[in-house]
This record gives C-alpha cells, structure tokens and sequence, in this order.
C-alpha cells in the first residue's frame, strides 16, 4: 500500500462542550483523489483546518506528508478554504502570483505558472484586471488557482465546486484530475455526491464528526444489499436470496419487469445461476449498481444535507 500523504490517528477537536470531530482515524494514501464526503456540520472543514495547522487537535495525532501539521509545508500544499477571500483591488495576475510568493515560489516561475492556470481556466484575458470586476464564479477560478500555483504535493480544495455552474464544475473536475495524474494526492470536501462519484478513489463518509466508512467506491457499494431488475412471467419473490420483488411495468407479450433486492450476502450471479439450473424464465437480467447518494444515505442516514 502507498504511504499515506495524510493521516489522522484517533483525532478529537472540541469547541467548549461542542464536539466537532471526534476520534476521527483515517489515512490518505499517496496520489490518490480522496474525498470527504458529509452533510453541514460534519467536520470536513474541522478536519482539513487542523491538518493545515490553522486549528490545534484537542486529542489525537495527525500526520501531513510525513510530518506534523505545520506552516513550514505551506510550498508543498494547495489549499482552497470553503470562504473565499481575495484582494478586491489587487490584479488577477499579481494576485495568483502573491500566493505564490508566499509558496516560496521565485518570481519567474510563479508568473509563468499563473498564466498557464489562467489560460486553462479561460482568464487570460483578464489578467490585469482588478478582481473586483470579476464575476463570482470567475473569482472562484482565481482562487483555484492560488492553490493549484506551486503544483503541490498534497492538495486540499473545501467545498471546490460551489458558486461553479456546470461547465466550470467540469473544467474543475478537469484540473482535480490532471493535477492527481501529475503526481498529486487529492483531498476535497463535498457534499454533492455525484463530483465524488465520478472523482474519487477512495472516500471517508461523516456524521457529526465520527466516521461512518472510509475505503473505495466499490467497497462502499458491496456493503448495501444487491439490486437488479428482470423480467420474467413469474413473480421471483419465491426465489431463494430474494428479500423483495416489486412489478414495475410490463414488457412485451405478457413479461413483467420486477425491482428485485437480494438478501445480504446473495450475489446476482448466485440468483442467475439458481434461474438458470431451475427453469426459470427470463426475458432480461439486469444488476443496478447503487448510486453514491444511495451508499450515503445507507451509511449515513436520511437526514443529513447533501446533494445527489
């Protein structure tokens, strides 16, 4: 297994008699795209501003690209705070290139590497202009960025795709994706499943600051009862692995569709197989692979605010 880029070892933050995390344990291993997945209040932020340094754990060890939180990374991280802040009067050039100053990046290279950004993200044009002409959602690419500026190691995006219409959110995803071909480990906080769905590697699920799952995609769905849909003449509730078959609609010549749901631990093959050794009719077989939205809520419950 690789080396985790981060990792939080029974982690605890407390705001007075407040728990926001509480022995929170995972690791983030190296180059991968990971993603903290939770409702309002979950502790995505919490977590990713004590791995920063900018917050002290009340109990627990972390460890950022081998090491203790501190500020002596910062030319190794990209970070993207979920409250945007920029310097309204400043230039959008001057601007990226400031936060790459403070990366420890020379002039020359951090102002070649900011145009580039701006050129990918479509802003050249307003390199010499104020931020404050700037839409939200240009804004919001500009502070993309400054994170993206140094080409860090290990990068941090909180909340990234808000205040992003749909073609920015892809262009976004774009750039999340070649920056973890380049080399990057990725950590974004979302809580809209479907950028994690089509991102991530590796997820951690919170609710109210303690972990509810940490593994892949695949592992999360291989935790929820199978799913599938047939059709057949009969009704499949009878079959053995069965938990619940609902009619649907109807097919062609007399079939009936069913939404079939298998009891724990029975696989569709084993359902197939029993179909096919038994004479059991079919006119289709079709296995429904659970969306992340429906992993969250079996982890997580109802209740929670997110977005599919």
């Amino acid at each position: 297994m690789s080396a985790a880029a981060m990792a939080f070892d029974g982690v605890t933050k407390q705001f007075g008699d407040f728990t926001a995390v509480d022995h929170l344990s995972f690791a983030v291993p190296e180059g991968t795209i990971f993603g903290f997945l939770g409702g309002n209040g979950a502790g995505k932020t919490t977590s990713l501003r004590m791995a920063l340094d900018i917050l002290t754990p009340t109990g627990g060890r972390i460890d950022v690209l081998g090491n203790p939180p501190s500020r002596e990374s910062a030319s190794d991280i990209g970070f993207l705070p979920e409250e945007r802040g920029l310097y309204k009067k400043m230039s959008v050039l001057d601007t990226i290139v400031y936060f790459a100053r403070l990366k420890r990046m020379e002039a020359g290279p951090a102002k070649q590497s900011a145009m580039a950004l701006l050129e990918r993200l479509e802003l050249a044009d307003w390199a010499k202009s104020p931020v404050e002409k700037l839409s939200k959602g240009m804004a919001q690419k500009v502070q993309v960025a400054t994170a993206l500026v140094n080409s860090p190691k290990l990068l941090m995006l909180d909340e990234p795709f808000s205040g992003l219409d749909p073609v920015n959110q892809k262009m976004l995803e774009d750039l999340i994706a070649d920056a973890a071909k380049d080399g990057a480990t990725v950590i974004f906080s979302t809580h809209v499943m479907q950028h994690a769905e089509r991102l991530c590697d590796r997820l951690l699920m919170l609710a109210r600051g303690k972990k509810a799952f940490d593994g892949t995609q695949d592992e999360a769905r291989a935790a929820l009862p199978a799913r599938l849909e047939l059709a057949s003449r009969t009704a499949p509730d009878a079959l053995p692995g069965v938990e619940s078959a609902e009619a649907i609609g109807t097919a062609e010549d007399g079939w009936i569709k069913y939404d079939v749901r298998l009891n724990s631990g029975v696989t569709p093959e084993q359902l197939l197989e029993h179909c096919t050794t038994n004479g059991f009719g079919l006119r289709s077989f079709d296995v429904q692979t659970p969306s992340l939205h429906e992993v969250f809520i079996h982890f997580v419950g109802a209740n929670e605010e997110i977005e599919r």
